[in-house]
């Protein structure tokens, strides 16, 4: 068992390891293929603002990263297109990526969208909608995300309050969902399509309230590259902050391929056992399953057993963390990586 130090953290010990393990032979069709059924979605909040370190990524970083995905063999599209073009069975561009920003802090407006706007790189933004109405400091104005949404950027639903929606009741989700929603038609003239859980939180029910509102598909804040068999209000996303804001880790990222898995056990994250009895099957056409590797913030490297095609996950005690979170990587060609990630809530 490797144990993770609150320096290393989970992000740290997997590009460590992934840094530094070879790859096995992968087949030329798959070395080969030019477009895919896939593509990564990264996830920023605030920009230049090192007093919030965790949900901060320093102008430096930022614009690193910008640097990269111009200056390399990147396609960024807009998010709710992918999503589109995905779900008809269309292919995208290998290295399809999309930018997506949390909770329409000011720094949004004065910091990342002209850069982005520079870049030509469209983003979405989602918007919990009572920060905005309460006029709180540090947050965007209606006024402000009207001239975004003029200029093309997407606008998408985080709520009314930013709850841990998890924990509130039947009634209380659909609140939120329903007083945002008409809060969105009354400032922006629109119903959000797109719709982020805040804390990257929910519950089968509420995945249900956000389906039943009529969102086209939904996001939490699991690692992994979102691909056209994924469902569709579980899509992943990859957070980057100050300290997950290396270009290393953007490359991992951003040169990801999906790593397809279905059956899964627990099917909630929301777990009544701590330790969960974790595991899935993973699709045929991935390989090599005896590469498989998983890891938690919890505990490091996790015990993996292989039954066929069906992995059986385990951690060594609890996962302590309230958001718990465990990764899973397979190498595949040209030394990038394959990437499934899941989130458990353990209260």
């Amino acid at each position: 068992m490797i144990k993770i130090d609150g320096k290393m953290g989970l992000y740290g010990l997997l590009i460590s390891l992934l840094l530094q393990l070879s790859v096995v032979s992968i087949s030329p069709a798959e070395a080969e293929e030019e477009m895919r059924d896939s593509a990564t979605v990264l996830m920023y909040h605030r920009f230049g603002e090192s007093r919030y370190p965790s949900t901060n990524i320093s102008i430096q970083q930022f614009e690193a990263h910008l640097a990269h995905l111009a200056g390399g063999n990147y396609t960024v599209l807009k998010l709710d297109d992918i999503i589109v073009r995905l779900r008809a069975g269309e292919l995208l561009p290998d290295r399809t990526v999309a930018i997506t920003i949390d909770d329409a802090y000011l720094s949004v407006y004065t910091e990342a969208w002209p850069r982005l706007t520079e870049a030509g790189f469209p983003f979405t933004l989602f918007v919990a909608s009572s920060p905005i109405d309460r006029k709180l400091s540090g947050y965007m104005s209606w006024e402000q995300i009207r001239e975004l949404q003029s200029s093309g950027v997407t606008i998408g639903s985080q709520t009314h309050t930013h709850p841990h929606m998890h924990r509130l009741s039947d009634e209380e989700v659909r609140a939120e969902i329903s007083t945002s929603n008409g809060r969105f038609i009354e400032e922006l003239g629109l119903r959000p399509e797109l719709f982020a859980y805040p804390y990257g939180e929910y519950s089968q029910f509420v995945i249900d309230a956000v389906k039943n509102a009529g969102f086209r598909a939904a996001f939490g804040q699991n690692s992994g590259i979102m691909h056209s068999a994924d469902d569709q209000f579980q899509l992943p996303r990859f957070a980057f902050n100050e300290a997950y804001g290396t270009i290393d880790r953007l490359k991992l990222a951003v040169d990801g391929l999906p790593l397809k898995v279905h059956d899964l056990t627990p099917e909630d994250m929301v777990l009544t056992m701590n330790p969960p009895l974790y595991g899935f099957t993973v699709s045929e056409e991935m390989s090599p399953v005896s590469q498989l590797r998983c890891f938690s913030n919890n505990h490091g490297k996790l015990d993996v057993t292989m039954l066929g095609m069906r992995a059986e996950i385990r951690a060594p005690g609890p996962l302590t963390e309230p958001r718990a979170r465990i990764n899973c990587t397979m190498p595949a060609v040209d030394g990038r990586w394959r990437w499934f990630g899941r989130q458990f809530l353990t209260r």
